[in-house]
């Protein structure tokens, strides 16, 4: 798995989608398992953090290269530039720590609003 998403940047979606199908084959019992309470009897998945990271890659891939699908829309294949704009706003926001979060929001709203947009 690990494997897997390291090589998510590199890859498009025909070879993840096939490296993906082919881990599932590979793991897919070692990620059923189950285990039980003796006290309760009710179970839980043994290997919860993986299999959270597999749902994790299984629930968004339809979405996961669609930058490759449409390449004329020019998007990035990262999240890094709206997470910098969120880690201004957070950064705006935190300076006026005290007030309420119907403000906060009405804050975000504006500049949100009437930031200029790439063209």
């Amino acid at each position: 798995m690990r494997k897997l998403v390291y090589d998510l940047g590199q890859s498009n979606e025909q070879s993840f989608e096939e490296k993906f199908q082919l881990w599932h084959r590979n793991c897919g019992e070692f990620l059923a398992q189950r285990t039980v309470n003796p006290e309760t009897g009710k179970w839980h998945f043994t290997h919860k953090r993986l299999r959270s990271a597999y749902e994790i890659l299984k629930k968004p891939q339809p979405y996961l290269y669609i930058y490759q699908r449409h390449p004329e829309l020019e998007m990035p294949n990262t999240t890094n530039g709206l997470e910098g704009s969120f880690a201004f706003l957070k950064e705006l926001v935190r300076v006026h720590r005290g007030i309420k979060p119907d403000l906060k929001r009405k804050i975000i709203e504006s500049i949100l609003q009437n930031r200029p947009t790439k063209t």
